[in-house]
């Protein structure tokens, strides 16, 4: 005899749910009317902020403050080769105590648990102070150009600002609550074009040679030591990802030299100063050459302090443990709610398979993480 199944919590349901839904960016696939028609009964205002093809909602419960924010995204990065996953990525399996599925890691979990943590909140503290707010976007994992900007864009021309935000990204290591992001670099990018001039390479003295004329300097720019970093961000760190010159040829000198490169810095520089940094370099070694910036991102820092301490005692009693805070890796949406927004954080499942073939994430961490989402709640407003 077939023993029945146990019925899934709550969380791992709306997960599963969630998870099978072909959200590839910027596609939304229904999982923001899915979540705003649980969040509806509990009192919440579902605001579409839909822009530019991406899907965006704005929820909150409340007018009071402080305001507390949970905010993610329902896109998912491509599945890669069908044929290479075990099981459909669309389809949530479990398999051998965890389960599979695009975005079960990053970050529909996350945004199951959300759900959860505040239906159980709000029937336990019905008419709790302050208020509760989601902000997600169906466009992280692409551009980022229409969705948790925009919304930030939209709550700062109304004067709109927030107390506390989680994002919900995929932070934990090993095990669910080792660690916290409590900032994260700024990434700053430049396309240099060095200029020289063209010519037979065996008749050197009538051209100029970029590569050569640029070589002490990228040497020195390779060399600096930007900054020492401080308690929480590592030093600045300058990278060449790409160089380019010539024409295909052994026997042409070429007229232009194309370098890309990129800094990840901490809060103890802006973009401009480094900017300026880098002109001075390039001024110095008498180069003449064109420099393009982009910013990808302004650093963000949330230090020791109310909402780092309600997350840190929610994942002690929850899972007894401490978490480690960290500020590494790539950029996240929070630099975007940083402008409006005091006190940031993400906090998520393990990302050991986030974008990766068979993105899965463990059983017995998915009610523990809406646990712990509940419990910073209770800290917060309770």
């Amino acid at each position: 005899m077939t023993r029945p199944t146990a019925p899934a919590s709550a969380t791992l349901a709306l997960t599963r749910e969630l998870i099978a839904r072909r959200s590839v960016t910027p596609e939304d696939a229904g999982c923001l009317d899915l979540i705003a028609s649980r969040l509806t009964p509990l009192g919440f205002v579902c605001e579409r902020l839909d822009a530019g093809g991406t899907c965006n909602l704005w929820a909150r419960r409340g007018t009071a403050r402080p305001l507390v924010v949970f905010a993610g995204h329902t896109d998912v990065v491509p599945t890669g080769p069908l044929a290479q996953w075990q099981s459909d990525p669309f389809e949530p399996t479990e398999r051998d105590g965890f389960l599979y599925g695009r975005g079960a890691a990053d970050m529909k979990t996350s945004l199951a648990a959300f759900v959860t943590a505040i239906e159980d909140f709000v029937a336990s503290h019905p008419h709790h102070p302050g208020s509760i707010a989601l902000l997600l976007t169906s466009d992280e994992e692409g551009d980022a150009t229409y969705g948790t900007v925009h919304v930030v864009n939209t709550l700062k021309a109304r004067g709109e600002t927030l107390d506390f935000c989680i994002v919900g990204e995929p932070t934990s290591v090993d095990v669910l609550g080792d660690m916290i992001k409590n900032g994260r670099r700024g990434s700053l990018s430049g396309k240099l074009t060095v200029k020289g001039v063209q010519g037979h390479i065996a008749y050197p003295h009538l051209a100029r040679n970029p590569i050569h004329l640029a070589a002490p300097a990228l040497t020195e720019l390779a060399a600096t030591r930007w900054d020492e970093g401080n308690e929480y961000f590592p030093p600045t760190s300058w990278q060449m990802s790409n160089i380019h010159a010539g024409t295909g040829t052994t026997n042409v000198i070429p007229g232009t030299l194309e370098v890309l490169f990129n800094f990840r810095f901490a809060t103890v520089h802006t973009a401009d100063a480094l900017k300026q940094r880098v002109h001075a370099i390039l001024d110095r070694h008498g180069l003449d050459y064109d420099l393009a910036w982009t910013l990808g991102g302004k650093p963000f820092l949330t230090p020791r302090g109310t909402l780092v301490g309600a997350l840190e005692a929610a994942i002690r009693d929850a899972l007894g443990r401490t978490p480690e805070l960290s500020t590494t890796g790539g950029t996240s949406d929070g630099r975007f709610i940083a402008d409006i927004c005091p006190q940031v954080v993400e906090f998520g499942p393990v990302n050991a398979t986030i974008h990766k073939i068979d993105e899965c994430i463990a059983l017995d961490a998915v009610d523990p993480l809406s646990d712990i989402y509940r419990r910073t709640l209770e800290h917060l407003l309770a």
